[in-house]
């Protein structure tokens, strides 16, 4: 029986890997993923039940398309396969019989994640359309298990951790030099107050970045809140607070209401449309990673917990090294995309037992 599931996981892996192909083409494009069915990228043509079996049709294809004879990437049997090894190896790892609400988040988890990663390869984005629906699951499957406060928690610091990461990581890029071009009425100046207030009063920190956003909204211009006050004054508080023994409830309360403005930032300029003039390149600041980073790590951590989103970026980290330096060593100089080791950071982190909700369900036989 295990064996059968197994395999009708694959089956399964396979066929939504050829959906996630869908979303990989027409997301970026800001088309339907709905309408119209399937059609050749070269000649348009609608595909037909035989050209669309994962992978098979494909090879049998010989890679070109059945009506144009044009060729077809070779990511469409790729993506297809990775979905489908990914499917079973989380089924097998959590127990698709035991446990198949859990399964059944992981690999939307997985399937939006994928699509992400492979979008941000070819655009150097993450979709808000494929991270806060992640987000939104892992918190709701969460919550039915009675483990909210897990994901929540989970979320926010997960969020927090890549937000201290690209504040402190830019501020550095800039020679500690203030941004050019701050965002208004939210951005990056928001969250570093949240960060330094959260130091010392832990998520209601991210009250004070709220204030900022009302204070730029009634001056209609971005209120000055320099790096030097809000980011040096997170180390300094760090510093004291250790000195006092509360440097872990600092950090937390820090990175969480760090990570709960970031997302609300986040969830802010997904809604509204940004109607500002776009900045020249040569002028745009300095920046450790984007701020999609920043989403898709709140989402691995409502289903990894504090703790996989900690392990799992330490591993993303290590495969982002290693991808550099194999970038670096065959001449490449373009921008390598951080979003595919967070990937592979949340899956490791996954199959490693890294992930609290997973232990809990273990010992409570669910």
């Amino acid at each position: 029986m295990e064996w059968f599931a197994l395999l009708v996981s694959g089956v399964l892996g396979a066929l939504i890997g050829s959906f996630t192909n869908v979303l990989i083409y027409r997301i970026p494009r800001k088309q339907s993923i709905a309408f119209p069915p399937s059609r050749c990228p070269n000649c348009d043509h609608r595909l037909g039940v035989l050209d669309l079996v994962p992978v098979f049709s494909w090879l049998a294809l010989g890679g070109k398309c059945r009506y144009c004879k044009n060729p077809i990437s070779s990511r469409y049997p790729i993506i297809e396969s990775i979905s489908a090894a990914g499917y079973v190896l989380i089924a097998w790892k959590a127990g698709v019989l035991e446990n198949p609400l859990l399964v059944l988040g992981v690999w939307l988890m997985f399937t939006c994640f994928l699509a992400a990663t492979a979008i941000d390869f070819s655009t150097l984005e993450l979709p808000d359309e494929l991270t806060f629906p992640v987000l939104a699951a892992g918190l709701v499957i969460a919550a039915v298990l009675g483990q909210f406060p897990t994901a929540f928690e989970g979320a926010l610091i997960g969020a927090g951790l890549i937000s201290a990461i690209i504040a402190f990581g830019s501020w550095v890029m800039r020679r500690f030099s203030e941004p050019r071009h701050p965002y208004y009425p939210v951005g990056y100046l928001n969250i570093h107050l949240a960060m330094l207030l959260g130091v010392w009063f832990g998520l209601w920190g991210v009250l004070a970045g709220l204030a900022l956003m009302v204070a730029n909204l009634l001056a209609k211009k971005v209120v000055p809140m320099p790096d030097f006050v809000t980011l040096g004054g997170v180390i300094i508080s760090l510093v004291i607070q250790a000195s006092s023994g509360n440097f872990l409830t600092a950090i937390s309360g820090a990175l969480q209401a760090a990570g709960a403005m970031a997302i609300l930032v986040g969830l802010y300029w997904w809604v509204v449309p940004d109607n500002s003039e776009e900045i020249p390149e040569e002028e745009l600041d300095a920046t450790a990673m984007g701020f999609g980073d920043v989403k898709l790590w709140a989402a691995a951590g409502a289903f990894l917990g504090w703790q996989g989103a900690l392990f799992g970026l330490g591993v993303a980290v290590l495969v982002g090294a290693i991808i550099g330096i194999i970038h670096k060593v065959r001449g490449g100089d373009s921008v390598i995309p951080f979003g595919p080791s967070l990937a592979i950071g949340a899956l490791i982190a996954f199959i490693t037992d890294s992930a609290p909700l997973l232990e809990y369900l273990k010992a409570m036989g669910l």
